[in-house]
């Protein structure tokens, strides 16, 4: 052996390249190894560290992937690279390649949320408008499918390049989810938990066609416009009471407001209609003790007076049921503070249907504010 053969072989064997890459940042995925003009030399060293894939790249087509590890590079370890060289009896020193090194470890606490709200038709509250958002995690478990199909020739990816990309996905499949879920609308925010399960698994083969994995996905929260909530809220309270005895509360509460408003017209109104209740009452409350005798007015008149008409009741549509009955006063203070209005269907005796309460004379006078004629006799 030559001299200059000795000089080659030592030269070869101490300066063996190693191929490594030391991660000190927390959002790189892909770092491609920079070399010059890409050349490895022959039994080169690879080091593959836990949390890590290598992949090499022959001209734009993907050879060899390696796991942690430490390898010689040799035509025994890149079999695949080795069909693209042509190589059959082994290679010279040295060798053209792109190693890219893939970030496998699960990147936390990635952030998604709906840039426009989204639209869904309720069936008790029709169209309405929510926005959600939330957290995820994310691997990488295909580096070279994931090479091949998001990264290409970038030599540093990080996730900020293709969180936008997953953040778009996510909120095209969590609108398709809401939208086929179909649930009412405020059991959205009260089933988080069930529906990230379910938007994770909807949308965890888009993630794996690219090489990623979707590990978890979080709805923290689901919003919607302040008005809708508090019709919720009253829609909730309602449906949890008895109408009947709500309706009748909010009467009392109507014609106590309305008495105590002495100098309105719907106070003087209210008084009157008091009156005549009280003194129905105490009429009532007499007769027993009377014995069955008129009053002596009464009796010395040639006749015995017609006994007072009795109040006429109505009853009224509200959320859809019937409420009632009410006297006219109770319905003239329902109207005044709006829980019935010109277009409430009305129901007396003697009618044959529902009329709006704009149709019925004697329930005209709430539309002008004039007061009820008086009562027969008087």
């Amino acid at each position: 052996m030559g001299i200059f053969d000795t000089i080659k072989e030592k030269l070869s064997h101490e300066f063996i390249d190693i191929i490594e890459w030391l991660d000190y940042t927390d959002d790189t995925i892909v770092h491609r190894f920079e070399r010059y003009q890409n050349e490895i030399k022959n039994n080169a060293k690879l080091i593959v560290r836990e949390g890590q894939t290598a992949v090499f790249i022959n001209e734009g087509q993907l050879a060899d992937v390696f796991t942690p590890g430490t390898y010689t590079l040799n035509t025994k370890n890149l079999p695949i690279l080795t069909t693209l060289k042509g190589w059959k009896y082994g290679f010279d020193s040295p060798f053209k390649a792109e190693v890219y090194f893939v970030n496998t470890h699960l990147f936390t606490d990635e952030k998604w949320g709906t840039k426009n709200p989204i639209t869904l038709n309720d069936e008790r509250f029709g169209l309405v408008e929510i926005r959600a958002f939330g957290t995820y995690a994310f691997k990488i478990n295909d580096a070279g499918k994931f090479i091949i199909d998001i990264v290409g020739t970038d030599n540093n990816f990080t996730n900020f390049e293709i969180n936008e990309h997953l953040k778009s996905l996510i909120a095209t499949r969590f609108t398709d989810t809401v939208g086929e879920a179909n649930l009412p609308i405020e059991l959205y925010a009260a089933n988080t938990t069930e529906l990230s399960e379910t938007c994770r698994e909807v949308m965890q083969p888009e993630f794996n066609s690219v090489g990623i994995s979707l590990e978890k996905f979080f709805i923290e929260n689901v919003s919607m416009p302040e008005d809708l909530k508090k019709e919720i809220f009253e829609y909730s309270r309602i449906d949890k009471l008895d109408l009947d005895k709500l309706t009748k509360f909010k009467t009392a509460k109507a014609i106590e407001a309305a008495a105590t408003n002495e100098g309105g017209t719907a106070g003087a109104g209210m008084g009157m209609g008091m009156g005549f209740v009280l003194a129905q009452q105490m009429g009532n409350t007499m007769s027993p003790q009377m014995g069955g005798q008129q009053p002596m007015a009464a009796q010395a008149g040639s006749g015995t007076p017609p006994p007072m008409p009795a109040a006429v009741q109505y009853y009224y549509a509200t959320n859809g049921q019937q409420a009632g009955p009410v006297p006219f006063e109770a319905l003239k203070a329902l109207f005044a503070n709006r829980t019935v209005n010109k277009d409430t269907l009305v129901w007396k005796q003697g009618m044959q249907d529902w009329k709006p309460l704009q149709e019925i004379e004697e329930l005209k006078a709430f539309l002008g504010g004039s007061m009820p004629p008086p009562l027969p006799g008087a």
